[in-house]
């Protein structure tokens, strides 16, 4: 199914039903009265996060969701029937806007939460609620509301905890596919991920994160080279990005350094608050070099971005020093997790509160 995090679609509550104008007309009971009873109201339209969808696929065509209708008062103090509420699966992680407004309504992060974007209309009123003393045989109702109807934006951005960072050709996909069941795409051209991945790393019995690999960036993606921006979003919700630097770049005049700043420089364009997440650096591929050059190389790649924070020499295609890699950030993700506790906040709210990093 084709990857889609961006979908747009209608909402149409259910319109409260008719109230009802009756008069009690029985045998032996002279002054019988009005007897209407009030209408349905009409179903409400929620959004529902559900575990197993990974793409907004479903809504890639505008759809309108409509929930049923109150069914109309009858006689006898016989109220209508409320309409069934229209409930529409979303992937988790999707963050849902009034298209017209612009307006937040919500984001949905959790199994099975959900979200009232659509309140149906009250029923009418039958003629029994307009008796009174001076009005002793109504014959008013109430025609029921009408339910609201939205036009909304869905948006969804991936859970993961550890983020994927790099060039194209940096080894993301590669690394993925060596810590997890992940198996994206992985050739020896540029641009080989055209769209966000996911894996589970196992780093023990209980122990496991998530790891996200989004298309590679470049220079001037904000102003929309290549694949631009656009699939940044996906890293918002991560706890700790790992920046993947090519030690053994294909063209002899590329320079790591210069390459990794712009890196840093168009996470900066897109979102400060995304630029201030703990970022690890991640040499790979020591694998095309012997071991001294390979440490050597990684020696100058860090004294030239002037960095101190977490560091790894790896190699994704024969997983040399992966473990350690995996090892680490789990270490990190159980620290955060218990300071977490600490505060009395989930693990997923912890990535909006973070303290800044290298």
């Amino acid at each position: 199914m084709k990857f889609v995090d961006e979908a747009r679609l209608r909402v149409q509550a259910g319109n409260g039903g008719r109230g009802s104008t009756s008069f009690r007309r029985e045998k032996f009971v002279p002054l019988g009265g009005p007897d209407g009873g009030d209408g349905g109201d009409g179903g409400n339209v929620y959004l529902r996060a559900v575990s197993g969808i990974n793409t907004l696929a479903d809504f890639r065509i505008e759809k309108t969701y409509r929930a049923q209708n109150g069914e109309p008062g009858s006689g006898n103090d016989c109220f209508g029937k409320g309409g069934e509420d229209c409930i529409v699966p979303v992937p988790i992680g999707t963050v849902v806007r009034d298209s017209e407004t612009g307006e937040e309504l919500g984001d949905l992060k959790r199994h099975d939460e959900t979200l009232l974007v659509a309140r149906g209309g009250k029923g009418g009123w039958g003629n029994q609620k307009f008796k009174s003393s001076t009005n002793r045989s109504p014959r008013q109702f109430g025609p029921g509301l009408p339910g609201e109807k939205r036009t909304l934006e869905l948006e969804m951005k991936v859970i993961a905890d550890v983020g994927l960072l790099g060039l194209p050709n940096a080894g993301k996909s590669t690394l993925i596919r060596a810590v997890s069941a992940a198996r994206p795409k992985v050739a020896d051209y540029p641009f080989t991920t055209l769209y966000p991945n996911l894996g589970v790393v196992d780093v023990g019995q209980h122990r496991s994160f998530v790891m996200a690999d989004i298309p590679g960036l470049i220079e001037g993606a904000a102003e929309g080279a290549g694949l631009g921006i656009r699939f940044l979003k996906h890293l918002q919700r991560t706890r700790v990005l790992l920046h993947l630097v090519d030690i053994a770049p294909v063209d002899p005049e590329a320079d790591p350094v210069k390459d990794a700043r712009a890196i840093v420089a168009e996470l900066k364009k897109y979102d400060q608050e995304l630029a201030r997440k703990p970022r690890w650096l991640v040499l790979n591929k020591r694998d095309l070099m012997p071991d001294e050059e390979a440490e050597k190389r990684a020696r100058a790649i860090l004294r030239g971005l002037r960095y101190r924070g977490p560091h790894f020499l790896i190699s994704g295609a024969t997983g040399r020093g992966t473990q350690e890699l995996t090892e680490a950030v789990m270490s990190f993700l159980e620290e955060q997790d218990r300071e977490a506790r600490a505060r009395g906040l989930s693990a997923t709210e912890t990535a909006d509160v973070q303290p800044a990093s290298t």
